[in-house]
Order: C-alpha cells, then structure tokens, then sequence
C-alpha cells in the first residue's frame, strides 16, 4: 500500500484511487471496475498514480471512454498530479460449450454464416479475424467451406500443415499462418484447382479433425468461415462445433435476406447464440463523384435485426479495394486504400467483441 504527501500535507492512499475507480461504470456490462475485478497493479509513486485496467476484450469499442472516465476520477484525487492507464485483457472461456467438447486453449469459437452464397460472407469472416488480432486478440481461421476453400487464396499463404506430438502423444497438425492468423483449410491438403468430392461424413470426419487434431492454442477467437446455406454440412456443423455464437452475412436485398432467416432459424433450432448481423456490400461509393448508389437495394439487415431482436452490428460498403485484396492475398482491414474500409471492418470486429462479451455475463 502506497502513501505519499506534497507540500499541502495531503495523501492518497491505494484505498481512495480505488474508492475513486469504484464510481466508475463498466459502460456494456454494468457495475462499477472495482466490483468487477478489472483494475489491477495499483502502483503510487509520489504524484503519480498507475494501474491496469483488466478488459474482457482487447478489442472494446469503448476503450478511449474508459480511459477518459478512470483518469478523471484518479485526476481529481486531492495529490494527484498524473494518472498512467494500462490496458490488459482477459478472453474468457464461453460458458455454454460443454466441457467435453470444448477445443483445448480456444476461449471462443464463432460461426460466420450465410444464408447463401455470393454475400461475401469469406471477405467478411477473414477481414474480421485480422481486425480482431489487431486490436490485440490471438485469433484462428477454420475454412470449413469445404468445397469452396477460399482462405488460402484470401491471405496469400500455401503449404501444407506440419505435425508435432501433442500433450497426449497424440500427432496435431500445426496450423498455417497468415497476417498473424493460425489458419486451417482443406485448400491447403488439395492441389489447386482440384475438387473435392467427398460425401457428408468425410466432410464432418475432415472438419472435426480440423477443430480437435490441431495446435490451435491459444486462442481468444476461432472464426469458423461456415459453408453457406442450411444443407447437411452446415446443419451437421451447427449442432456439433462447439460455438460461442453465430454471426450472421447478408447484403440488402430481399433474395439474400429471406434466406438469412432460414440459417438464423436453423441455429436456433440447435440452440446455437446468434450474435448479431453484418450487412455486406451495404453501398457504394462512386470514387470520382462521391455519389451513393444502393445497388443491392437498402435497409434489409436492418429488417430482419429489427425483426429477430438481433443487433446489426455494421453495414460493409462494397468496395473495389475490398474485392482486390481477396485475391491477393492482402485482406482490406490491412489497406490504407479509402475504399478498403479499414475502419469500418475494424468498428464491426470491436462491436462482435463486445457483443460476445455481454452475452456471456448474461448467460446466453
């Protein structure tokens, strides 16, 4: 326990930064900081006063208005002169995933799904995992859209996986790695330009090896770019992949909407958390002009989130960029082109965190 005192015989004590701190809301989740464990290594030296704020994502959108918040209310203490804030997290494991089937080091796997195909939901799933690992998230990337193994292609990386001996003497594939991304995909065990004709139970024999045969630890997040639809595979996948939550790729217009609320139904059947709802290709953006032109149409993934109670968690102008650094292997999230939109694929991994964040405290 610190103490120090200034020329005006005044002192703060770890107590009193601590009482201050404990005023401080956890602006999603509710309750004050202190309450919740999140300030941690309290540290006085003379006018300056440090510590640690624990988050439950790296990514939290609303980092900066914890910052602001933490540093007015040690800032205002009687003595102190300055207020160093350091931001750690702690990814917890998701309740919901029974203990038998959880993946080993994984906190969290998250289904990125579609209702069809040709929505993007690939361009969304792998711009997200970069996003979330650069706000500071360790992230994984399982292609399991098997017959249409986009991944490899998406980050540039070829190969095949390697193997090591795990704990249990047991051979693991090591995943590929890509942007920081430890990725698996049967793109990576077939030569390119070949197809795969496999029937469902070599699909899901493939696919479960993917998940519990490979040294995905550790990991805060493991994105599962689905297959698209509500076939066999997907619906063998949903009932048995171990999942946080899906999240749900759709464009505006009816034609992929309508089959949006039969993948959400699907889940829900399996008693799988929808987490909330990206809309792709939401405009465009005339370069020269400026000009908006909705060339899907408008406002569908704002329906349906309103209709199924879901957040709508950002809406992904259709961009030029965006396309090219799919098939360069460059995601957009790395591009500093204006209409790779960066940002926005950023907002939207920091709004998934958070998102997956309060529904864990609520039990879902």
């Amino acid at each position: 326990m610190g103490l120090f005192s200034r020329g005006s015989g005044q002192q703060v004590s770890e107590q009193q930064v601590l009482a201050a701190l404990s005023k401080v809301q956890e602006p999603e989740l509710g309750g004050d900081l202190v309450s919740r464990r999140m300030i941690k290594n309290v540290k006085i030296d003379g006018g300056t006063v440090s510590f640690a704020v624990e988050l439950t994502t790296p990514a939290c959108p609303l980092k900066d208005q914890i910052r602001s918040e933490v540093e007015a209310a040690v800032r205002a203490l009687p003595g102190v002169s300055d207020v160093q804030v350091e931001f750690t997290a702690n990814v917890r494991h998701h309740a919901g995933i029974p203990e038998q089937a959880a993946i080993p080091g994984v906190a969290n796997v998250i289904a990125v799904a579609a209702g069809k195909g040709g929505v993007g939901k690939s361009t969304v799933a792998a711009n997200l995992a970069v996003a979330l690992s650069q706000e500071g998230a360790s992230v994984g990337l399982l292609d399991a859209d098997v017959f249409g193994p986009s991944m490899p292609l998406m980050f540039g990386v070829r190969g095949q996986p390697g193997a090591v001996t795990g704990e249990d003497g047991q051979a693991v594939m090591v995943p590929l790695e890509g942007h920081g991304i430890k990725l698996m995909s049967v793109g990576f065990m077939v030569e390119e330009g070949q197809p795969v004709i496999w029937r469902g139970p070599m699909v899901s024999q493939l696919l479960r090896q993917f998940l519990y045969q490979v040294a995905w630890a550790p990991l805060d997040y493991l994105i599962i770019d689905m297959p698209p639809g509500t076939g066999d595979i997907a619906l063998t996948l949903a009932q048995s992949l171990p999942l946080t939550g899906a999240l749900i790729v759709t464009t505006p217009q009816q034609v992929a909407t309508i089959d949006v609320v039969r993948a959400m139904e699907m889940f829900k059947k399996v008693n799988v958390p929808l987490i909330g709802i990206i809309e792709n290709m939401a405009y465009f953006l005339a370069p020269d002009t400026g000009a908006r032109y909705d060339i899907f149409g408008s406002g569908g993934a704002a329906r349906i989130a309103a209709q199924q109670g879901l957040p709508l968690l950002g809406q992904v102008p259709l961009g030029m960029a965006v396309r090219a650094g799919g098939d360069s292997g460059t995601p957009a999230v790395i591009s500093d082109a204006p209409d790779a939109y960066a940002e926005v694929f950023r907002g939207v991994a920091r709004q998934l965190a958070a998102r997956i964040s309060v529904m864990k405290y609520a039990g879902a």
